[in-house]
């Protein structure tokens, strides 16, 4: 039975005789956090005749329960506002950890070296490029690019500049030997430049909001709105779920809201249309497997794989006719998911971001035609040639100076070579980022397709069907086309020629030189080599 309580003031009798309020009550008005950090605080020691009643063992554990039970916040005063029964050091005042935590990544090259970063957990794919930049002093273009590579089910996608690398990781299984790799990307953002060349007008249909004739930049236009939308209407392969080798040719479009094919010939009525994928929940990979081994119709699949699945299964498989279909459906479906992103990632290249902005320098000088200058070399100082019919005409001359240059090259003790040292000499290509030895023509072709079908993309091979001669395979109009370059002998001297002799040179560096100001009798310059470099 309590103890009777002793005589008390009139002002702590009315202290005492206020009631706590109830536990139903409490959730009606919360106090506020500010007034529950102070709540354990204890008063000011009085003595045991003026005290008011003491609470028992139980009522004070219920009440530091309920006190633990609403968020703490940051506590500018922990030594003052803590309650003696807890411990200063609790878990709810502890920093969580953010994203700004640092993991190691492992990113692979094309011949396959490896090298291991450690970046924040908020890198982006431009990020973890920009750093593999900086430590291989390589000179930045903006054309470089992380991949993410599929082994077991042959699937590889760009990654894009904004996408975070740890945040791609984590799909991941554990069990599959998925790997990251860094490599060149000419088409990345090449639609942007030379639109006319990624959407056909036989591929593109405009909404009925739009009337007119309307050009390609405003095709691009339309993409990246969010009122109107361009159509992409064709025929594609697409293989059957749960069926192992059966592929159906059907008519698809692609609007805003997702990917549908017509279940009657052409028709784009509602009630024929059915739905295929959307692209919110699932990312779009290129097939690198060939039709012989993956039994595609042709050999320009793509897919759809879900961000949180990764089986054969879960695969939403297409494939296209050419490559200029292909690159249209994948171009118009990174335009529908990603929008103005993908524009701002073409203009901000360097735009910093949390983890590697501070490692971020100024940009690296970029050679380009727009870049390069007549210069004339002849007098005390140099001079740049501002008038372009004197800058056109050194042009002509320093041309045909390349074609009467003989084979006058030193040999290792410094004496002019004859045509039996000429063999010797001409192996200086080897050592030419372009130049890849003994890959047969598929292989080129993977490689040229894998840093993108842009104008001018080129590497120099020997050639299968002759041992003497070499190839020039090279991208133009989204195709890849092959030159044989013919050895010459005329008195005694070894040249290099592309059009049957019209044009000679004496080793191939001086004819890659030359086709890199002159079109001659190719499709266009050569601008772009395809080179595997290493981390």
């Amino acid at each position: 039975m309590a103890a009777p309580l002793p005589h008390l003031p009139r002002s702590a009798g009315r202290a005492a005789e206020t009631p706590a309020p109830s536990q139903e009550s409490s959730g009606d008005l919360a106090p506020s956090p500010w007034l529950a950090q102070r709540a354990p605080l204890l008063p000011p020691a009085v003595p045991h005749s003026q005290a008011g009643p003491r609470l028992g063992p139980d009522r004070i554990k219920k009440k530091e329960l309920d006190v633990l039970a609403i968020p703490s916040i940051p506590n500018p005063f922990p030594e003052l506002c803590c309650s003696p029964l807890s411990s200063v050091l609790s878990a709810s005042l502890l920093p969580k950890a953010t994203s700004r935590k640092k993991q190691v990544i492992k990113v692979y090259s094309e011949d396959d070296t490896s090298r291991a970063l450690e970046v924040p957990g908020d890198a982006t794919a431009r990020d973890v490029c920009q750093l593999l930049i900086l430590k291989n002093h390589y000179i930045d273009d903006h054309s470089w690019t992380l991949f993410e590579h599929l082994p077991r089910i042959g699937l590889e996608r760009m990654i894009e500049d904004h996408e975070l690398v740890i945040e791609v990781q984590s799909n991941w299984g554990i069990e599959e030997e998925n790997r990251l790799y860094f490599r060149k990307n000419y088409a990345k953002y090449e639609f942007f430049k030379h639109p006319v060349n990624y959407f056909p007008e036989h591929m593109v249909s405009l909404s009925s909001e739009t009337s007119g004739m309307i050009g390609h930049a405003q095709i691009l236009q339309m993409f990246l709105s969010s009122s109107t939308y361009p159509e992409i209407h064709g025929y594609l392969h697409a293989k059957e779920q749960g069926k192992k080798s059966s592929w159906k040719k059907l008519y698809f479009l692609l609007r805003r809201s997702g990917l549908y094919f017509s279940t009657k010939g052409t028709s784009k009525e509602p009630r024929h249309l059915q739905f295929f994928s959307e692209f919110s929940s699932s990312d779009m990979y290129m097939s690198l497997a060939g039709k012989k081994t993956s039994g595609t119709p042709a050999n320009y699949g793509f897919c759809f794989k879900p961000n949180k699945a990764g089986g054969v299964r879960d695969l939403k498989q297409l494939c296209a006719d050419d490559e200029q279909s292909r690159t249209c459906w994948m171009t118009a479906i990174r335009l529908l998911k990603y929008g103005m992103q993908l524009y701002q990632n073409y203009m901000q290249p360097y735009q910093g971001r949390g983890g590697c902005s501070s490692l971020t320098i100024s940009p690296m000088r970029s050679i380009s035609e727009n870049s390069l200058v007549a210069m004339d070399f002849s007098g005390h100082r140099s001079r740049v040639i501002e008038n372009p019919t004197e800058a056109l005409s050194v042009a002509v001359e320093e041309g045909l100076a390349w074609r009467r240059k003989g084979c006058l090259r030193l040999n290792t003790h410094g004496s002019p070579t004859t045509s039996q040292s000429a063999t010797s000499s001409v192996a200086i290509h080897r050592t030419q980022l372009w130049f890849h030895h003994k890959i047969s023509r598929d292989e080129a072709q993977r490689l040229i397709l894998q840093q993108g079908l842009v104008d001018g993309v080129f590497l120099v091979r020997d050639s299968q069907s002759n041992p003497k001669t070499f190839v020039l395979s090279m991208s133009h109009g989204l195709k890849i086309k092959h030159f044989q370059i013919v050895p010459l002998e005329e008195d005694g001297k070894l040249f290099y020629t592309l059009d049957d002799g019209h044009t000679r040179f004496t080793d191939l560096i001086q004819l890659v030189e030359f086709y890199q100001l002159n079109k001659g009798v190719l499709p266009c310059k050569l601008k772009h080599y395809c080179a595997r470099i290493a981390l």
